[in-house]
């Protein structure tokens, strides 16, 4: 039941806890709700990867739904992902809060009509820069971001990218890697490709278990590393655009 006055929050988790950031922070849930939460508010999870989603009779209760990233491809036909989907084109319907993140981002795409596919120019680890196309948006979440350089660093860690952006929705960020790292439909769906959640300890252990599965070459695991090593993510910048886009409000 939910308590008047009380914002509510769904984390739909598309990846399951790896044993580092379970012995370190308690699981991905955790990671999220410190970046993107605010005192007084009310998270749960769903494991939507192992079939765990919320019914439809309790979506009414939220304010807003976080879908995380994943190794799974966003373009997949397993049965989770499809009633992903499903159940995000009913948040739309619904005129529901929806951020996506990664795999987030990616399957928001696909389930508005865009194109999801492998990245043209391959795997992007690391910290990238991110010009966040302002001036031109329709976005109002976005108008309290004039206080922002003109470029944020995230962290990144994808092999799969957008394509092509349904029909009415804006990129409104890109980068020299990557030409949607941001977009969004209306004031109610918004996907970012990177990682605003991630510190840099988890993407290193990250790294260390893509070297260990022989999903990455070592030149790639080497150049993200020194990245990491010479610049900052620019946390707090976009944990503040997300929290503006959840709450509808910007806050410090």
């Amino acid at each position: 039941m939910r308590i008047e006055g009380e914002k509510r929050y769904a984390l739909l988790l598309a990846a399951r806890d790896s044993d580092y950031v379970k012995k370190v922070y308690g699981g991905y849930f955790n990671v999220f709700v410190a970046a993107f939460g605010e005192g007084g508010e009310r998270w749960d999870l769903f494991r939507v990867v192992d079939g765990e989603f919320p019914s439809m009779n309790e979506l009414h209760n939220y304010d807003g739904f976080v879908v995380s990233g994943s190794p799974y491809d966003a373009y997949g036909d397993d049965s989770w992902i499809l009633e992903l989907c499903f159940l995000l084109q009913t948040l739309d319907a619904m005129q529901k809060k929806v951020l996506g993140i990664c795999f987030g981002h990616q399957v928001l795409c696909r389930a508005f009509g865009g194109k999801v596919g492998k990245a043209y120019s391959g795997w992007d680890i690391g910290l990238r820069k991110v010009k966040i196309v302002k001036d031109f948006s329709s976005c109002s979440f976005l108008d309290g971001l004039d206080e922002f350089p003109p470029a944020l660093s995230i962290i990144e860690c994808h092999q799969d990218e957008v394509w092509e952006v349904p029909v009415g929705a804006e990129v409104i960020a890109f980068s020299d890697k990557t030409g949607v790292e941001m977009f969004a439909i209306g004031d109610n769906i918004l996907g970012i490709q990177g990682h605003p959640e991630y510190t840099k300890d988890i993407l290193n252990n990250l790294i260390d278990r893509l070297l260990t599965n022989d999903a990455i070459e070592k030149g790639i695991a080497e150049d993200a590393r020194l990245k990491l090593q010479v610049a900052e993510p620019d946390r707090k910048c976009w944990g503040r655009i997300c929290r503006a886009f959840l709450k509808g409000k910007w806050n410090q």
